[in-house]
């Protein structure tokens, strides 16, 4: 496989799904270098989680048909580790900038820090198991990147706006772990007949949640209603995370 095509094929499902994310900011987009500078961000939490999971696998054991070693391994040494590295980055630098200013921005750059991460991520698998684990990762991994994405950003968006910020903050990291170390897990005991099943089903719920999630925070836009929608306004009074939340 030639250097071009493994980053095309590695890189064209997180393009695809930024495009999309992109596009659903229909009130208020963000600057295209704040998004390049998110993405850049995702390849560097990926180190972040080199540096922190390589110690910890050292000191625990991992028994492959050990349903609770892998539990471990799924939740706490990927969804955790993972997810907490990209938490970093969105809500220790991005939440402070002056361009996060409605609550759908919590996903668009969560899902621009996952993405930076799960194309780098990509390369790494696709450059090892070609085009097979390219197309399968390009309907299962990357997707389900992005849906952990959406849940964390929901909440980020929820804690820049309103009174519980740490709450929300906390909520969004449990809920992007917590989603990934199930969708991990399933794949992780596909030793036992038919249970991968969990992992598909996982991503279906992920994907359902995400799409309630994106509607909820268009709705809450403060520019939503603002004469020129999707030009970059400036912050109007009223609270952007005064409406429209909540899954319901």
């Amino acid at each position: 496989m030639d250097l071009l095509t493994l980053l095309a094929i590695s890189s064209a499902p997180g393009a695809c799904i930024m495009l999309y994310i992109y596009i659903k900011d229909k009130h208020e987009r963000e600057p295209l270098g704040m998004l390049v500078k998110a993405f850049a961000f995702g390849a560097l939490a990926v180190l972040v989680t080199l540096m922190i999971s390589f110690p910890l696998e050292a000191f625990v054991p991992e028994d492959e048909q050990d349903l609770v070693q892998q539990a471990f391994h799924a939740f706490i040494l990927v969804g955790l580790v993972e997810e907490f590295s990209k938490f970093l980055f969105v809500r220790g630098i991005l939440y402070n900038d002056e361009h996060f200013n409605e609550p759908f921005d919590g996903i668009v750059y969560s899902v621009m820090v996952s993405m930076g991460f799960a194309t780098l991520e990509n390369i790494l698998y696709v450059s090892q198991g070609g085009y097979t684990t390219a197309i399968m990762r390009m309907f299962t991994a990357v997707p389900a990147h992005a849906t952990f994405a959406i849940l964390m950003g929901y909440f980020l968006g929820r804690a820049k706006f309103e009174s519980n910020k740490g709450y929300f903050s906390i909520l969004g990291l449990i809920a992007a772990a917590a989603f990934h170390g199930a969708y991990d897990y399933f794949w992780f005991i596909s030793f036992l007949p038919g249970i991968w099943m969990g992992a598909i089903a996982s991503l279906i719920v992920g994907v359902w949640l995400s799409r309630k999630a994106i509607r909820v925070h268009q709705d809450a836009s403060p520019f939503r209603h603002t004469p020129s929608e999707g030009a970059n306004n400036e912050n109007p009074t009223k609270n952007p995370g005064s409406e429209g939340q909540g899954f319901s």
